[in-house]
C-alpha cells in the first residue's frame, strides 16, 4: 500500500474518532445549556485572541531556537528559520497523524540542512524528555500552591486512574510483561551480534549510536548554551501560561481568575493535548473540569476550552501550511545566495 494512502487512511480514522468523541461529549448537553454556550460564544472578546496567538508564535519560535541549541554540540547549526518551519510543519502533521510530526520535522531538517536524521531523532527525544520534566515541575508547583483546592481533584483525575489500572493488573500479568520485555531485549542484542556484519545490523547500530548521541547532546553543551537552553524552556512554558491567562479575559465569567487558575488549566490541559491527537475533546473536557473547581459553570468552561483550543489549532494550521510553502522558497534563495 502506498505511503500516501496509508497516511490518508490514518487521517480519516483519527478524524472519525475525533467526530465520534465530540458527539459523545456533547450529546447529553441540554437545550438550555446550549443556549448558555452560544451566548458565551457571542459575548466573547475575540480581539484578545490576537495577543494570545502572538504569544503562541513566540512560544514556537523559542522551541525552534531551543532545538537548534541541541544540534550545535553535534556539529550542526541549521538556520533558525528552517528550524522554525520544521517545528510548525511537525505540529501540522501531528493534527492529522499523532507522532508522525516528530518524524516529519526531523526529515525536513535532514533534507534542507543535511543533518543526520538519526541524530535529530535523539535531539527530539531529549527535547520531549525536558518538556516532560517541565510539565511534572509545573504540576508539583500548581498542586503545592493550591493544595487545599486542587489536591483531591488531581488525585481523582490523574493518580486515582493510574492506581486503578495498576490495581487491575495482577501480579502474573506484570511479571509476564517484564519477562517479554527482557526476552525482546536479549533477542535484539543477540541478533545484532549474530549478524553483526550484515547491512541491516550495521544500519541499526548506526541508528542507535546517532539517537544516543542526540539524546546526550544536552550534556555536551557549553555551560553558556545550557543556561540559554534552560531560559528558552522557561520562555516556552511561560508563553503557554500567558496564553491561558490572557484567554481568561475573553469571557466575563473567567476574567477574575488569576495566575493560579491559569497554572491549573495549563497543567491539566497539557495532559489532554498529549493523550489525544491535537487535544481534540480531551483538552476541552479537562479544561472544563478544571474550571469547575474554581466555581466556573460547566457551560462557560465548555466555551472557554473550545475558544482557546480553536485559537491554538488555527495558529498551527496557518503557520504549518505557511511553513510548507515557505520552506522551498526560502531555501532556494538561501542556496542561491551561497552559490
Amino acid at each position: 500500500m502506498p505511503k500516501m494512502l496509508k497516511n490518508v487512511i490514518k487521517f480519516i480514522c483519527f478524524f472519525g474518532v475525533g467526530v465520534l468523541l465530540i458527539w459523545l461529549f456533547t450529546r447529553n448537553i441540554k437545550a438550555d445549556q446550549w443556549d448558555q454556550i452560544k451566548d458565551a460564544f457571542k459575548r466573547a472578546n475575540y480581539w484578545l485572541l490576537i495577543p494570545t496567538m502572538t504569544i503562541g508564535v513566540a512560544s514556537h519560535w523559542f522551541r525552534a531556537v531551543r532545538w537548534k541549541l541541541l544540534m550545535k554540540p553535534l556539529g550542526h547549526q541549521p538556520t533558525t528559520l528552517n528550524t522554525f518551519f520544521a517545528v510548525m510543519v511537525g505540529y501540522l502533521v501531528n493534527l492529522a497523524v499523532p507522532r508522525l510530526g516528530e518524524v516529519t520535522r526531523c526529515g525536513i531538517i535532514a533534507q534542507y540542512e543535511k543533518v543526520p536524521a538519526d541524530k535529530l531523532v535523539g535531539t527530539m527525544i531529549a527535547e520531549r524528555a525536558v518538556d516532560l520534566v517541565c510539565l511534572i515541575l509545573l504540576a508539583v508547583l500548581t498542586v503545592l500552591t493550591q493544595l487545599e483546592l486542587l489536591g483531591s481533584f488531581v488525585n481523582e483525575m490523574i493518580f486515582q486512574k493510574i492506581s486503578d489500572k495498576i490495581a487491575h493488573a495482577n501480579g502474573i500479568q506484570i511479571l509476564m510483561g517484564i519477562v517479554v520485555l527482557v526476552l525482546f531485549i536479549v533477542l535484539f542484542i543477540w541478533l545484532l551480534r549474530r549478524f553483526a556484519k550484515s547491512k541491516v545490523a550495521v544500519t541499526v547500530k548506526s541508528l542507535i549510536r546517532g539517537i544516543t548521541e542526540g539524546v546526550l547532546s544536552i550534556g555536551k553543551m557549553e555551560r553558556k548554551k545550557k543556561v540559554w537552553f534552560i531560559i528558552h524552556s522557561i520562555l516556552i512554558w511561560g508563553c503557554y501560561l500567558s496564553q491561558v491567562y490572557i484567554g481568561f479575559f475573553c469571557l466575563p465569567e473567567t476574567s477574575h481568575l488569576g495566575m493560579s487558575a491559569a497554572l491549573a488549566v495549563l497543567m491539566i490541559g497539557s495532559v489532554g493535548m498529549i493523550v489525544m491527537p491535537g487535544g481534540i475533546v480531551a483538552y476541552q473536557l479537562l479544561v472544563q473540569a478544571t474550571l469547575a473547581v474554581y466555581a466556573i459553570p460547566l457551560t462557560i468552561g465548555f466555551a472557554f476550552g473550545w475558544i482557546i483550543w480553536t485559537a491554538q489549532t488555527v495558529l498551527v494550521l496557518v503557520l504549518g501550511f505557511g511553513s510548507l510553502i515557505a520552506l522551498p522558497v526560502y531555501n532556494k534563495k538561501k542556496n542561491a545566495a551561497l552559490a
